[in-house]
């Protein structure tokens, strides 16, 4: 058995490469083999957000705090709160994050598969951004 304790791992900033505004990834953890599930606890800043990405496994977010944002590409975004749970379905291109006017934070889990968890693609534009 692992346990990771609370703070024992330094959070860190979401990359401009794969994020829009202030997030903060904290205590990422990945599964030893044969598991390949892997994940983090992810906070974002009002109006921040993820790039349109897909995972070929697909991926869970739990909302745990504040309100926010999730897309599939060519639908319509939708609101997700506290206490929600998103299925997003494999290799389907979508993003996630905060509203304008509050911040957000979710538990993000993702199967690995030949070792790979996400494929990043474009950021969200403004004009896309609810």
């Amino acid at each position: 058995m692992d346990i990771i304790k609370n703070g024992s791992k330094a959070p860190a900033a979401g990359p401009a490469d794969y994020f829009t505004g202030s997030v903060t990834i904290n205590a990422p953890f990945q599964a030893t083999e044969p598991a390949r599930v892997g994940g983090a606890t992810v906070s974002f800043s009002a109006g921040a957000r993820t790039a349109w990405h897909t995972h070929p496994l697909g991926q869970t977010l739990i909302v745990t705090a504040g309100q926010g944002w999730v897309q599939e590409w060519d639908k319509e975004v939708q609101a997700i709160a506290s206490g929600d749970i998103v299925w997003i379905r494999p290799g389907v291109k979508h993003w996630h994050g905060a509203s304008a006017g509050s911040a957000m934070t979710h538990i993000a889990i993702a199967e690995a598969e030949n070792g790979k968890v996400v494929d990043w693609l474009e950021h969200v534009s403004d004009e896309q951004y609810p």
